[in-house]
C-alpha cells in the first residue's frame, strides 16, 4: 500500500489537558496522523487554526469562553480546507445538530474506542461525514421543521441540479452510501463520485452531513 505524502494534521481542542494528552498517544501511534498543537478554549482553537491551517480540529463543546459550536462557526468560515470533528462526553441532541449546522463534519462520543476515532478522522480528511444517516434524520426532524413547499430561489436543489445529480442528491438525502446509490441508478462507482462532488460544488455543501440538512430544509427528505 502506498504511503500518504504527508500525515494527517490534527489540532487538539479540549479544556482538560490529560485529554489532549491521551489523544495526542493514540493519534501519534498511527503512522498517518499528526498532532500540531492543542487549545484549551474555542478563541485558542480559533487562532491556532489560522496559524497552523490543520486538516482536522478535533474539537470539544463544552469549553471556557465561545465554546465548541462557535469556535466551529468561526473555523469553517474562516478555513475553509479544514474540518472539524466534534468530540464530547455529552450525548445531548442539541450539542450535535449546533454542531453539524456550524459546519462539523462529524459528532463523536469520548466514549468513542480509539480505532472510530482514528479512522473517523481518515474518513473526514478525505471529505466524507461520520455520522449514522439515522441519527442525521432523527436530529434533522427535530430541530428543523420540513417545509411544506420548496422555497423559490437559487437554493432550490431542484433548479440547480441536473436530473441525474438529482437523483444521487436523494439517495445521499435518503442516507445511502456511494455503493448502494450506484446500485440503485444502475451507475458505476466513479461516475456517482464525480455526481457527488459536482453535487458539493453546486450546492456550496462541505460534506454529505450539509447535503441532507438542505434536503430537509426543501422538503426533499
Amino acid at each position: 500500500m502506498t504511503e500518504p505524502l504527508h500525515p494527517i494534521r490534527v489540532l487538539l481542542v479540549d479544556d482538560h489537558a490529560l485529554i489532549r494528552a491521551g489523544n495526542t498517544l493514540v493519534l501519534e501511534a498511527t503512522d498517518d496522523l499528526a498532532v500540531v498543537g492543542g487549545a484549551s478554549t474555542g478563541e485558542e482553537a480559533v487562532a491556532l487554526t489560522a496559524v497552523l491551517t490543520p486538516d482536522i480540529v478535533l474539537m470539544d463543546v463544552r469549553m471556557p469562553g465561545i465554546g465548541g459550536i462557535e469556535a466551529t462557526r468561526r473555523i469553517v468560515a474562516a478555513n475553509p480546507d479544514t474540518r472539524v470533528i466534534v468530540l464530547t462526553t455529552f450525548d445531548i441532541e442539541e450539542y450535535a445538530f449546533g454542531s453539524l449546522k456550524a459546519g462539523a463534519s462529524a459528532f463523536l462520543l469520548k466514549t468513542a474506542s480509539a480505532d472510530t476515532l482514528t479512522n473517523a478522522i481518515r474518513t473526514v480528511a478525505h471529505g466524507e461525514a461520520v455520522l449514522d444517516p439515522r441519527i442525521t434524520r432523527r436530529l434533522i426532524e427535530t430541530f428543523v421543521a420540513p417545509v411544506p413547499q420548496t422555497p423559490s430561489g437559487d437554493a432550490d436543489p431542484r433548479t440547480i441540479l441536473s436530473p441525474r445529480e438529482l437523483d444521487v442528491f436523494l439517495g445521499i438525502a435518503g442516507g445511502l452510501t456511494n455503493p448502494e446509490i450506484s446500485a440503485k441508478l444502475h451507475l458505476s462507482l466513479p461516475i456517482i463520485k464525480t455526481h457527488v462532488n459536482r453535487i458539493l460544488a453546486k450546492l456550496h455543501a462541505r460534506d454529505r452531513v450539509q447535503l441532507v440538512i438542505l434536503a430537509y430544509e426543501h422538503g426533499l427528505a
